[in-house]
């Protein structure tokens, strides 16, 4: 690495001049962080860590054959405890002893499937029964094989069965959906805040929450806007306040540093600006095609400058009390 000393020393040698030294210095420091942020970024790339290599494919590729041909045996009722079963010794070999996360989670999955094969579901009381035992089956899975994945169905089990319990039509009142999304957002956050870092399986945790709460939350508040009948709404237009929500949706998912909370939104948002921009163009596949090219064009830009972006729009935050709970936003903190 250049120091100023070495600087200074060659322009005591004639090499360079001494009014050389300072700018040259500074241009120097600069290329050295933007050398060190680029590579911070590479590192900080959100890695598949359920995947590890090809084997894990065609592991799962073997379990998924194994559902299939017992799907078509003659089995039927509570024999369906014996795949259960065995499911459960696989995931002993493959998920608590070689640690293989993407196997592990056809493994859950199955299971599941199985487990609600057994169950008999004919009436309301005996469904909310069976997302209980799903609820149970998933959270015994995440105790014995700390495998985050399994919050995923433990998490929507428990919502279904929040929402069979509210005894009215949730179709009707969409505002609940996002109020269970946001129950769920405040356990994502709890362990995103825990693992700053990005390197525990606390991180890997909310990933998973924030994949169930960001459809949740999305749907809810842009389904209000859409069934509302209020007139401030109405005067505003409804197609722009879904895009205002995706804005701010957009903001809070980059100051989390969590690019999986707007893959709900991508629907919507074609809608609202398909809808917002009907009028201006000749024929609604024009409408189409522009709002793709533009959505598109969005999607690849966050995808290569995401995080240079998020330092851009949240550096002023750096050091303050909020910014604890995030990943850094500063390229300051990265050097620590």
């Amino acid at each position: 690495m250049i120091t100023k000393n070495n600087l200074e020393q060659a322009a005591e040698k004639n090499i360079i001049s001494p009014e050389q030294v300072e700018p040259l210095f500074q241009f120097l420091t600069q290329q050295s962080s933007d050398l060190v942020a680029d590579s911070y970024d590479e590192l900080r790339e959100e890695p598949l860590k359920f995947i590890r290599s090809f084997g894990d494919i065609f592991l799962t590729l073997g379990i998924v054959l194994l559902v299939i041909s017992i799907s078509l045996s003659s089995i039927s009722g509570m024999y369906y405890i014996f795949p259960v079963i065995g499911f459960i010794l696989i995931a002993e070999w493959l998920v608590r002893i070689r640690r293989l996360a993407l196997p592990g989670m056809a493994i859950l999955v199955a299971i599941l499937y199985f487990v609600q094969k057994m169950m008999m579901f004919e009436t309301e009381h005996a469904t909310f029964l069976m997302f209980a035992v799903l609820a149970l089956t998933s959270f015994l899975f995440y105790f014995r094989y700390k495998m985050p994945f399994s919050l995923l169905p433990f998490a929507a089990s428990l919502v279904s069965m929040v929402i069979m319990q509210i005894g009215f039509d949730v179709m009707q009142y969409p505002v609940v959906f996002a109020a269970m999304g946001l129950f769920v957002f405040a356990f994502a956050f709890w362990f995103d805040s825990r693992d700053t870092r990005r390197i525990s399986h606390l991180s890997d945790n909310a990933f998973w929450l924030y994949l169930l709460a960001s459809p949740l939350i999305v749907h809810g508040v842009m389904v209000s806007i859409l069934l509302s009948d209020q007139v401030w709404i109405a005067s505003i237009s409804k197609e722009v306040l879904m895009i205002v929500f995706f804005a701010l949706f957009f903001i809070l998912a980059l100051f989390l540093d969590r690019r999986a909370m707007l893959i709900s939104t991508q629907l919507y948002i074609i809608y609202s600006l398909t809808q917002l921009f009907k009028g201006t163009l000749t024929n609604a596949q024009d409408v189409i095609m522009y709002v793709l090219v533009g959505l598109g064009l969005f999607v690849l830009y966050f995808g290569a400058y995401w995080y240079k972006t998020r330092r851009f729009i949240f550096s002023g935050l750096a050091g303050k009390a909020i910014c604890r709970y995030v990943p850094d936003l500063n390229i300051q903190d990265i050097k620590k």
